[in-house]
This record gives C-alpha cells, structure tokens and sequence, in this order.
C-alpha cells in the first residue's frame, strides 16, 4: 500500500435501516443493508464505524466477541456507550435476542444477554425504544406469537393477519401481525417486565417514530397508522394520552421517518415514506405545549430520507446519517412488496434548530476562512486551537 492509499479519507458504506448515537460529540454509526446486484445484503456486525463531527473525519472499529447474526429491522439503544441490540430479522426468522457491546472498552466485545429475568417479549421488528432511567422501553413492532400467546393477548395490542391465521393448525404455530405493546428491560436488574398501561393507548403498527422528553415517551405514524398521530405515555404512571391536532396544519401521514427531541417541550421531524407512496423530504418541528406542527425551512430540500437515522448534536442540531432518497414499492392485491433500490446515502445532513451561540458562530466562521486565518491560530490556547483545526478540516472537506 502505497502512502497515497494509507493516508486516504475513509468513510462507511451507503447503508439504510441502521443505528446511530451520539456521545461526546462523536457519531457511532452500526448495521443496516445496503443494495448489491439487486439483493439485500446485510452489511458486518464485526464492525462499528465513528465519525468525529467536529472535523467530520470517519473511523472503523473492529469488534469481537458473540457477534449478532445478520439482521434487519433490529432496535438499537444506547445508555452512554454501552449499545443494546434487540429483536429483528434473521435467516431462521424473527428474534427476541438482545445482544450488548461496551465502546468506551480498548476492545469492543458483543455480549449475548441470556441471563435474564422476567418473560422476554416475542420475536419482532420494526419496534423503537425510549431509554429512561436505565431502562429500555419498548413499543409495537411486527412479529409472530404461537396461538397459545395469542389468547393471553389483548385483541387491542395485536392485530393478526388474516392470512396468518388462516394457516394456524395448532399451539405452537407462529401467527403474524402488528402490536402495541410495552415492554420494559431494566439494565441494572436484567429483568423484563410489562407495565399495565391505560389511557388512550395507539393502535399496534411499527415502522413509526419515537422520541423521549423528560419522563414522557412520543411515538407517531407508522405502518397501519393512516394519519400522522401523536401518541404520548407518561414513563412514571404508564398512562396514554392521544394528543388532540388540528389535521388542517398536521403532515402528511408517513412510516420509517425520525422525530428527535431538541428542547423540553419540541420534537423535530424529518422524511420518510409518505402515505402518498413518495420518499419525503420535509422537516417538521413539534410543540408539545400547544400541540401545534410547524414547517421548517432547511437547506436539504434535495435529499429525501426513508430507512435513516437521526440524533440530536452540540447546540440542538439534528444529525442525520445514511438512508434511502428513493423508496420504490408496488402492491398487489395481497401484500406490499419493497422493490430493491441503489439509492442507499452515506452522507450527514445537520439540520440547524436553533440559533447559535456567538463562540459556535466564531468557530464557523474560522473554520470556513482557513487559508485567511490559520496564521492566527498559534496566538489561541492549546485546546482551542485542536478544536478549530477540526472545524478547518470539516469545512475543508465540505467544499
């Protein structure tokens, strides 16, 4: 390898339908598919790729350990460092595995959670997670349940597909459908538990979006949800409440977008599969206090997402990683079928929510005037100095 080769930028693959956080002003970035003559392929769960967001400059971890199997549709959650992998598609069919990995360790080893207490939920995907005091909250999803977990189900939190049932022959047959239920994995103890809920609950769907303020957790749209709704369910008293919107001033309905928390009482929205079967790229901002939609202005009107994940970064920006800009699909009369597309993206788009600081501004500034002022930079503390050269970098690399 020659000194051109070693020294080359590096970056992660075009991937959709991954997880990403955000700690220390660094993106973790891990799983997802990507489309390679045509098929799905899952990309290496031996790996975990980090971005600085000051420079904006990539780095891949090898990791080791029990590696989870390939999969789609999968939950990812982090409490700090520490990444929680569950549910999700396999080859041998939908799972109820969690797997765990410590990055802030010299050597990122997976780890199988086996010994668990409690009734570890049925197999799934396409579910979302609040993390909230140690405790990973899980909602809805698609799945299987055999018939004998299906009549200790409420007919309200599954909905059974007909065709699934029809094939139903005996105890232990796998039944399909969407739920809407909560299921709770405290870290501390090991343990699963499901709270009995009450209130307005949402009907069962997945593909939606979540978000946590404080000790509230906000889902909405979704798979077999036709409106964009708005669900919210205190985490302390496990009571829902379906928050009352104008449809007049709401968003189109929409699955598979994101919604961030920004300040105590705003969510921010972004993309998706719009009900009207096209790739979206409007941002959206929530106002849980008056329970009113307003329309962003953003510089990214050219880049639609679906299958993307979003975070939230230094000084309230949104980060927004990876995704799909062209979700194709056809239906029949029987099911919707996903229509395999190359439009896969390995870019980051941040979303400015609020103003900035006048040192964020300074920064900025500096960083996209190098050449006029990087002469300047020795009269500057030490540490300053490392984080403006980041910004350099970043800008640099931008043009």
């Amino acid at each position: 390898m020659d000194a051109a080769q070693r020294d080359a930028p590096v970056s992660p693959l075009e991937r959709s339908s991954h997880t990403a956080f955000i700690h220390n002003k660094t993106l973790y970035v891990w799983g997802g598919y990507q489309v390679v003559a045509g098929q799905d392929v899952v990309l290496p769960s031996d790996e975990i790729w980090l971005c600085d967001l000051d420079s904006g400059m990539w780095e891949r971890r090898e990791m080791t350990g029990d590696i989870p199997p390939d999969l789609s549709g999968f939950c990812g959650a982090n409490i700090n460092t520490k990444l929680y992998i569950f549910g999700g598609y396999e080859t041998a069919g939908y799972s109820n595995q969690m797997f765990s990995v410590d990055l802030s360790e010299p050597c990122c080893s997976w780890k199988r959670v086996t010994d668990t207490k409690g009734t570890t939920p049925s197999p799934r995907n396409k579910h979302s997670c609040w993390v909230h005091r140690d405790r990973l909250i899980y909602f809805g999803g698609y799945g299987c349940k055999t018939l004998s977990e299906l009549r200790n189900t409420s007919s309200s939190n599954f909905t059974l597909e007909e065709m699934s049932w029809s094939r139903a022959v005996n105890e232990v047959t796998l039944c399909k459908g969407w739920n809407s239920e909560v299921n709770v994995f405290d870290t501390l103890t090991a343990t699963w538990s499901m709270p009995e809920t009450q209130g307005s609950a949402p009907s069962p769907r997945g593909c939606h979006a979540s978000a946590l303020l404080g000790n509230k957790g906000y889902i909405n749209g979704g798979v077999e949800a036709a409106e964009l709704d708005m669900f919210c369910l205190d985490l302390d008293t496990w009571t829902w409440t379906k928050l009352d919107i104008s449809s007049a001033f709401a968003p189109l309905g929409r699955s598979w977008h994101t919604m961030t928390p920004t300040s105590d009482h705003t969510l921010f929205m972004y993309g998706g599969f719009g009900t009207n079967g096209d790739t979206l790229n409007d941002a959206w901002q929530f106002n849980t206090q008056t329970r009113e939609w307003t329309k962003m202005i953003h510089p990214h009107k050219d880049k639609p997402r679906v299958f993307h994940t979003a975070c939230l970064g230094r000084d309230s920006d949104v980060v927004v990683f990876g995704g799909s800009r062209n979700l194709c699909i056809v239906m029949d009369s029987m099911v919707i079928l996903r229509l395999p597309s190359p439009h896969h993206c390995r870019d980051v788009l941040i979303f400015q929510t609020q103003p900035y600081s006048l040192s964020r501004l300074c920064e900025d500034v500096i960083g996209r005037n190098s050449e006029l002022l990087r002469m300047q930079l020795s009269w500057l503390p030490s540490k300053l100095q490392r984080t403006l050269e980041k910004r350099m970098s970043f800008f640099s690399a931008s043009s």
